[in-house]
């Protein structure tokens, strides 16, 4: 067999099991965050009987959580938002479930319908508003596990908002349905 390389495999790579890389438990990487946040997403068995809607807060439920991240499942009726704010040393992975949201940045806005994905790195501001007239259902996945999630004040001068950096609660168990630990 003739070829333009000298780099030539003999046999099933597949057979050399010491080369193979054993399959991870949990994410480790970026893509491996939004693949669990798509698989997620898919199996609506896994989130849509822990949803409720709170009139008066956005309600929130802790999914699940693994060695360095957290699942969030959030629901909000028309008109909630989550306010100007970052993640902290946090980066995630926000998957829209159901209905629409809008994404405010200093970049501009972005609606996120059924099926939107948006990824962010610590240190990413934004706004997460239903602005719609139904209710919405959003995945969110954080790395690290959320620890504290900077609010930031609404500035109409186009000034630079300065963080007012809120603690959230230390990771807790999965709460029961129906009972939801500290916001995300």
């Amino acid at each position: 067999m003739n070829s333009d390389s000298d780099l030539q495999i003999a046999g099933d790579i597949l057979e050399v099991q010491h080369l193979l890389q054993p399959a991870r438990e949990h994410p480790a990487t970026v893509a491996e965050f939004v693949g669990l946040a798509r698989s997620l997403a898919a199996d609506r068995a896994q989130w849509a009987p822990h949803v409720e809607y709170d009139a008066t807060t956005r309600w929130y439920h802790r999914l699940r959580t693994g060695p360095g991240y957290e699942v969030w499942l959030l629901s909000w009726v028309p008109g909630q938002g989550s306010g100007l704010h970052d993640h902290g040393p946090s980066s995630g992975v926000l998957t829209v479930l159901e209905g629409e949201l809008t994404e405010r940045t200093e970049r501009g806005v972005r609606k996120l319908g059924g099926g939107a994905t948006r990824v962010f790195a610590p240190g990413y501001i934004h706004e997460v508003v239903n602005d719609s007239l139904e209710p919405a259902v959003s995945l969110h996945v954080y790395y690290p596990g959320l620890t504290e999630m900077p609010m930031l004040p609404q500035t109409s001068s186009g000034g630079t908002p300065r963080p007012v950096t809120t603690q959230c609660a230390p990771p807790a168990p999965a709460a029961p349905v129906g009972l939801a630990p500290a916001a995300p």
